[in-house]
């Protein structure tokens, strides 16, 4: 690819030597969680949202458990200042959740901002200014002091403000442009803004740490985390926050490995909406932990209601293959996969497990809101006999024998291969039942009585194909095998029953038993019938009698 000598090979800012992280395997506890949806991702938006939209939205990030939700930058326009000033004035901020609201370090921006959060139960003021390298260059054409003073000039207009203004405000700082930023630079300037806040146990600060451009590997990011939570003043007040974006698409990797080096909370979106490439997805970090069994603190347990209002609200899509939330992320196609998964799940029913261990499933599609026979096995071409049997199995209470799922499993691959579709389970319950329930093109049985003398002996009514009757009769050493040489007589044939299975479909003596027969030709060539009726002679009966239709029509 042309013009990539103009890019920089080593990292835009060089790692820092902390690497404590590494030596910790997980996340112990999940990170205070910060909501930017309706500020971060809606400013993306190409058409942003209205206030009736925000204040759905509001609702939603609320019902799910944000405790903290940044609201906007009520100082940029009309409709966020609107829209703050209609949480606060409706009294729809919850007692336990605090809003944020955004400030560049201007005093008029600041001023209007206090003007906006006026009345509200409790507010961070987010301050912010950029401190890369590039930007001081080719933005400000300031240097590093300047740079210094508008943060701290900002952090005391702050602390001047909320003495002033009644209610009860918390300080937030991100040197925007952090991963641009030199480390003992970005240093100086966020300990320049904690020493004029003077943050107590009482009263902490939250410094955040914005990747606003991921320029690095994941694992630069978190040395540069550690570096700054080693090294900041007054650690112990800090509430260390990340704000990853997702250029280089590794947003998740960011904050996971922020978190082991320091991170105390994290600012991000549903769905990693944003500008660019968008934000870290709070989704997906919070239900990677859940998959680890830590508790998220989020609840995401109605994925599908959580999908839809996003998008009625945003306008925005979700793929397919999002994690956790997309159509098919829980979706089986692979005849591989499939067996897998079906094998695990009947090892949990049959094993009594209380911890989640199947296959391909990294959690349990029902605790999203998933359903196992929509979701999670679906057929098509590339399907096979285990997705098939499953289908069958959970949805129709099917339980063939175990060659009989992999004539089946073929025969609706087939179909998917032909039509070029996938195969919903009526579909596949319907060319099962044609196939296997439903098929008399020669011949059918319309009565059977049986004497016992030393071998059982049947008397058989078989009405042909254009409504011959004709009474046929045969002895064997049960019904089936009398009925069954009766038939092979009548007919010319020559093949055995090889496989014989039954099970009921249902928990009650009045459900109908279903009956599988398997018959073999001297070619070893097998034939499938299935009978259900409530007796179990007149189930194996009807199941034989198709099998033998299906040998003949291949006979033919």
């Amino acid at each position: 690819m042309k013009n990539y000598q103009k890019y920089q090979k080593q990292y835009f800012m060089p790692p820092v030597d902390c690497f404590d992280w590494v030596k910790k395997d997980s996340i112990e506890k999940a990170p205070v969680w910060c909501s930017v949806d309706l500020r971060d991702g809606n400013q993306a938006l190409i058409e942003p949202m209205g206030l009736e939209e925000k204040l759905k939205f509001f609702e939603l990030l609320v019902e799910v458990g944000f405790k903290e939700i940044e609201v906007g930058f009520p100082a940029a326009s009309e409709t966020e200042y609107t829209f703050l000033r209609t949480l606060i004035e409706r009294n729809m901020i919850p007692d336990d959740v605090t809003i944020q609201v955004l400030t560049q370090s201007r005093e008029h921006i600041i001023k209007k901002t206090f003007e906006a959060v006026e009345g509200a139960p409790k507010a961070v003021i987010h301050l912010y200014n950029s401190t890369s390298l590039a930007q001081r260059e080719q933005v400000f054409k300031k240097s590093k002091d300047e740079i210094l003073e508008i943060a701290v000039s900002g952090a005391k207009m702050l602390k001047k403000l909320a003495d002033e203004t009644e209610g009860n405000f918390l300080f937030e700082y991100s040197p925007e442009s952090f991963t641009g930023t030199e480390m003992e630079y970005a240093l100086e300037v966020v300990n320049g803004v904690i020493d004029i806040w003077e943050p107590t146990e009482d009263k902490k600060v939250i410094i955040n740490l914005p990747a606003t451009v991921e320029h690095s590997l994941p694992h630069v990011f978190a040395s540069q985390v550690e570096y700054m939570s080693k090294n900041m003043h007054n650690r112990e007040n800090v509430v260390l926050s990340l704000h990853p974006h997702n250029d280089r698409g590794c947003g998740v990797s960011d904050a996971e490995l922020g978190i082991l080096a320091g991170a105390d909370r994290i600012e991000g979106t549903l769905f990693g909406n944003g500008e660019r490439t968008g934000n870290v997805d709070i989704i997906t970090l919070a239900l990677n932990l859940f998959s680890q069994g830590i508790d998220p603190v989020l609840d995401f347990s109605n994925m599908p209601y959580i999908c839809q209002c996003y998008k009625d609200y945003t306008g925005m899509e979700i793929s397919m293959r999002q994690p956790y939330a997309g159509e098919l992320v829980f979706a089986a196609f692979s005849g591989s996969h499939q067996d897998a998964i079906a094998k695990g799940m009947h090892y949990r029913e049959d094993n009594d497990c209380d911890k989640w261990t199947v296959p391909y499933l990294p959690i349990d599609p029902k605790d999203v809101g998933r359903e196992y026979d929509s979701d999670v096995i679906r057929i098509n071409s590339q399907s096979g006999k285990g997705g098939v049997g499953y289908i069958l199995e959970h949805n129709f209470g099917i339980n063939m024998p175990k060659k009989m799922k992999e004539e089946m499993g073929y025969l609706a691959k087939n179909v998917s291969d032909h039509e070029h579709k996938e195969l919903q389970p009526e579909e596949i319950y319907n060319l099962f039942t044609e196939k296997y329930i439903n098929y008399h093109p020669y011949f059918t049985i319309t009565e059977c009585h049986f004497t016992q003398e030393d071998k059982i002996k049947t008397e058989v009514t078989i009405v042909r194909r254009g409504g011959k009757k004709t009474l046929i009769r045969g002895e064997g050493n049960g019904r089936l095998d009398a009925v069954n040489n009766a038939l092979k007589k009548e007919f010319k044939l020559n093949h055995e029953i090889f496989c014989y299975e039954e099970h009921s479909m249902g928990n009650v003596s009045s459900s109908n038993a279903m009956a599988y027969v398997g018959i073999k030709n001297a070619e070893k060539e097998c034939f499938w019938g299935c009978g259900s009726a409530q007796d179990i002679i007149t189930a194996s009966v009807n199941a034989l009698v198709i099998a033998i239709n299906n040998k003949i029509d291949t006979d033919k």
